[in-house]
């Protein structure tokens, strides 16, 4: 019995000893080279985090290890764990500002933990070390992007290609921060419409201006045609201000001295977005010919995927009651929102977008019955500057001075545009 007792005694305190060992073992005593191979084993595997513990270990003998700290740094920053890598860079920066590769890895920390106007600090001090050096230029002009300031992006990425003409990478870059720069765009279209009966084909031109502003957007546009054997033209301004983050407006106005558009159009209409990636408006317009219509209409859009999906109704009061029509709308997008296909299909007229009328004739012409389909695809040239359109629509519609009798509307279209600086 007493010799079971002491057997276990003897256990213990092997036990107790061991424990004691490991838990005075703070510092590393090894190999660091071979350890700091398995570390970098466990961390390409998905096993972070015993990684991270083994790299801190190495690091209680060997602190100046820059090669153990930068690792450890960079698998912070692959955690997510952004302030942490930074730490750590700047431990390595501080002891040897030479390291090029630790200055790129630094900057990228910051920028993937969106403080860009940390990562141009960065930028900063590593072209000290490293001047024109065209991978730190390069974040520097995707920090300078980044914190709102794309002009001076654009100058960074100039004197990058100064030095490399073919440098591909900055080549791209600035073709792409051209496009988002090209604040100005002018743009013609122009269309026709082939009647089965009744008219002569009438022919639609336009020609616009359009500026984005830190307030917005604003169109000028001119508008001319050629219908029942006469010409006449319209001269009108859109504008899209902001409001507030997901709050937008559209406003329009109008004016023209020929009975083949109103003498005045105006218009505004609110744009909200909405969870689920739903925006929602809600808006009139307003034709002044010798008496003033005025179109009730709004939206319900809805993005998912490359696809986008809206729903615009037009009502009309008027002496006789209230006109209705409507259109749906489906859009198929490819590389960006200026390349897509699009079709709509509606019923009922609307004089917004159906614009037949006759100078005395606009209350028996809106509540004229329409059936219409529209086809269109527009893409863009490679570096984003040029875009075209072309569109076809099929139109059934009823007479306007033969109820019940319809004819067939067929029409044509093709629009251009250019971005510019």
């Amino acid at each position: 019995m007493i010799a079971k007792t002491g057997f276990k005694l003897i256990l213990i305190l092997a036990f107790l000893s061991i424990f004691q060992s490991f838990g005075q073992q703070k510092v590393f005593e090894g190999n660091p080279d071979t350890s700091f191979e398995k570390a970098r084993e466990l961390a390409f595997n998905n096993q972070r985090k015993q990684a991270q513990d083994t790299l801190l270990f190495i690091l209680t003998k060997y602190p100046d290890y820059h090669d153990i700290r930068s690792f450890l740094a960079s698998t912070y920053s692959w955690d997510g764990e952004y302030k942490k890598a930074k730490t750590e860079f700047s431990y390595v920066l501080g002891k040897d500002p030479q390291r090029k590769t630790d200055w790129i890895a630094a900057i990228n920390n910051e920028l993937w933990g969106n403080t860009p106007f940390s990562a141009l600090e960065l930028a900063d001090n590593a072209l000290k070390y490293f001047p024109s050096d065209a991978e730190i230029m390069y974040l520097k002009a995707s920090a300078q992007e980044n914190s709102n300031n794309p002009e001076e992006a654009f100058s960074t990425l100039n004197l990058i290609i100064d030095q490399n003409p073919n440098d591909q990478k900055a080549l791209d870059y600035k073709k792409k921060l051209t496009n988002s720069l090209s604040y100005n765009t002018i743009g013609i279209t122009s269309s026709v419409d082939l009647y089965s009966e009744v008219f002569d084909p009438m022919q639609y031109y336009a020609f616009k201006y359009g500026r984005k502003t830190k307030y917005g957007s604003i169109i000028g546009r001119v508008n001319f045609s050629r219908r029942f054997n006469d010409n006449g033209a319209q001269v009108e301004v859109d504008m899209y201000p902001k409001i507030a983050k997901g709050l937008y407006a559209y406003l329009n106005v109008g004016f023209s001295n020929s009975y083949l558009y109103p003498d005045v159009r105006y218009g505004a209409e609110l744009y909200k977005s909405l969870p689920k990636s739903f925006e929602a408006s809600l808006g009139f317009r307003a034709l002044k010919y010798s008496t003033t219509t005025t179109i009730y209409t709004g939206s319900v859009g809805w993005y998912t995927g490359n696809s986008y999906w809206s729903f615009r109704p037009y009502l009309t009061p008027g002496d006789s009651g209230t006109s209705k029509s409507g259109t749906v709308n489906y859009r198929k997008y490819r590389s960006d929102a200026n390349n897509y296909f699009s079709i709509a299909a509606g019923m009922g007229f609307s004089p917004e977008i159906d614009r037949f009328i006759e100078e005395g004739n606009e209350e028996a012409i809106i509540d004229l019955q329409s059936q219409k389909l529209n086809v269109g695809y527009y893409f863009t040239s490679k570096n984003k500057q040029n875009a075209w359109g072309t569109q076809f629509g099929i139109t059934h519609q009823e007479i306007s001075f033969d109820p019940g009798n319809y004819f067939w509307i067929y029409s044509v279209g093709l629009s251009w545009e250019l971005k510019f600086r």
